[in-house]
């Protein structure tokens, strides 16, 4: 797809992703600037998934408005909606994310529970 300086895209960099806008065309990547966020960055380790006791838990705050970074061409997707409030966009993807993250532990809470009554039920009073 051929982009030009002022197209809106989406794209992803590191772990979260953003609605930008084009500013210049190097060869295979793009040079945007942040107007959005859609999806908050992903927290910790990224080499150690859900793992908590690692050297480094990373903390990533999304980018800023207006930042500006290199990104290949591959990834850009056209974005045609409205463009919300850098702010609110923030709020918003970071409140999706904790949902997320949320469900994620009550889910895995769930599971804990009947796997143990599982294990109870094969492994107490067993001949």
């Amino acid at each position: 797809m051929n982009w030009n300086p002022g197209d809106i895209v989406r794209v992803t960099q590191r772990t979260g992703e953003y609605i930008t806008e084009v500013l210049e065309i190097h060869d295979s990547k793009l040079l945007v600037k942040v107007l959005a966020v859609t999806k908050y960055p992903t927290q910790g380790d990224l080499h150690s998934s859900y793992e908590v006791d690692v050297p480094l838990f990373h903390q990533r705050p999304a980018l800023s408005y207006m930042e500006k970074f290199m990104t290949p061409v591959q990834g850009v997707i056209r974005y045609n909606g409205a463009i919300p409030d850098y702010k609110e966009s923030v709020r918003q993807a970071m409140e999706r994310e904790m949902e997320k993250l949320a469900k994620m532990a009550a889910w895995a809470e769930r599971c804990l529970v009947e796997l143990e009554k599982m294990h109870k039920e094969a492994f107490t009073n067993t001949k």
